[in-house]
């Protein structure tokens, strides 16, 4: 009897560590990091770059801020650019929930997930690019509540921490309870992730709107002191967040066997198309306001489009953003960006870096230029800049390859649970419909 009874416990005991959600995670470490030799080129590709951004990043806390090109007067540069694209891209991201649950489009359903992985990836970005815009990152102690000031509720930049960090958790639940119920073969309990669903919602307008906030609210900068500024970025965040998520989709389409219908990606083209009209609109209102009228705002619009005693060094920067949004909302208007096609990337692509600049370099470095001295001080990133950030990027790109191939894995049956026959489970049939079932319930 003794000897019948230890294996069994010994197989209760395996089968228990097996099915807890750190085993599914020390599992998908392995699984996600596993992969043919052009997914091991494009990882050592990435880890590559990202050492050179942390190596640049050394330099910089080493030797201090003055490695970069900021200053005095132009204080915000190339690193809180990217933070503003990466918020937008984040909250774009995981709008695409909408459609999906408050209309109840199932084949919608598919994408939610591959938007809550974006969005995972664009917060660590958004994160980053703030930490090595800290001139002593060690400092940062002080914001922790209890041991430093966190001056809360009154600072914008609080309320930009708190709701940055809050999304990120929100998202890694929502993923990681869905990949650990389809793993497990289980219907995911609506009450364990639908209520975080639209918690998502809600907190991604957020996001996007509070930065917003951060900057409109700088009475010192004239150039930032719009209305418009919030549904400015919401708008461009409906654009650049579909068209990373359709990038995405393409790539997984392409190098895994996890294939999507054509009416989602269709469905993020619409969204594209409405958007980016509404950006474009916003964005030809602030043009006329600023020039028709006027005033303190068109000192810093004049140096940006037209240069300003004999100072243009961003005339180049905004003027392709222009060209690139407005060809990209031309291609999406084209029959064939509905097919997949190279058509459809490369609008894509249009969209997405014109928004980068438009958002980043065509918006935080004007603010400063003129200076509240009405002096004209010109910034262009350094390349130890550029070099932290095509670090971040990569580690953004690193993180979000490896969520999307245990995605892949795990919903095409290539990453199998080890439960018990006796558990009960779902047939892969219904394990294959389980979340658009339950979500519509």
């Amino acid at each position: 009897m003794v000897q019948a009874q230890t294996p069994i416990r010994s197989v209760q005991k395996e089968t228990s560590v097996t099915l807890s959600y750190l085993g599914f995670l020390r599992r998908a470490a392995g699984v996600a990091t596993d992969g043919k030799w052009h997914f091991y080129v494009w990882m050592i590709l990435l880890t590559a770059i990202a050492l050179v951004g942390a190596n640049a990043w050394a330099q910089q806390v080493r030797d201090g801020m003055i490695l970069t090109n900021m200053s005095d007067h132009v204080s915000w540069g190339l690193y809180i650019a990217n933070f503003t694209f990466c918020v937008g891209l984040a909250a774009g991201g995981v709008m695409m929930v909408i459609p999906a649950y408050l209309y109840d489009d199932e084949e919608m359903h598919q994408v939610v997930i591959i938007g809550e992985a974006v969005a995972i990836a664009a917060i660590l970005m958004a994160t980053l690019s703030v930490v090595v815009d800290l001139g002593r990152p060690d400092r940062f102690w002080h914001l922790i509540p209890g041991i430093g000031k966190f001056n809360w509720p009154l600072s914008m930049l609080t309320w930009d921490i708190l709701v940055l960090n809050g999304y990120l958790l929100i998202n890694l639940h929502i993923v990681g309870y869905l990949l650990y119920m389809r793993y497990l073969g289980k219907k995911p309990n609506p009450k364990w992730y639908i209520p975080f669903v639209f918690l998502s919602i809600l907190w991604a307008i957020s996001i996007h709107t509070i930065t917003a906030f951060l900057y409109c609210g700088l009475g010192g900068r004239p150039f930032w002191n719009t209305a418009l500024l919030a549904p400015r970025f919401l708008a461009s965040a409906f654009v650049s967040g579909p068209a990373f998520i359709i990038i995405s989709m393409r790539v997984m389409r392409l190098t895994t066997n996890f294939h999507f219908s054509p009416k989602p990606a269709n469905t993020l083209i619409q969204i594209i198309r409405v958007a980016m009209c509404a950006n474009l609109l916003m964005l030809f209102s602030e043009i006329f306001t600023l020039f028709y009228s006027g005033g303190s705002h068109a000192a810093s619009a004049q140096y940006l489009f037209f240069g300003s005693h004999g100072a243009n060094g961003l005339v180049p920067w905004i003027w392709t953003a222009m060209f690139l949004n407005i060809v990209g909302a031309i291609l999406f208007f084209t029959p064939a960006v509905l097919r997949r096609g190279n058509i459809r990337i490369i609008a894509c692509l249009f969209c997405i870096v014109g928004i980068w600049i438009e958002k980043g370099m065509g918006l935080i470095i004007p603010g400063f230029i003129p200076s509240t001295l009405h002096e004209i001080v010109e910034y262009s990133p350094s390349l130890i800049e550029w070099k932290v950030t095509a670090g971040i990027w990569a580690f953004g790109l690193l993180v979000l390859t490896v969520i999307l191939k245990l995605i892949a894995s795990v919903f095409t049956d290539q990453f199998p649970s080890e439960a018990s026959p006796n558990q009960s489970t779902l047939s892969k049939e219904n394990a294959a419909s389980a979340i658009p079932a339950e979500a519509t319930s």
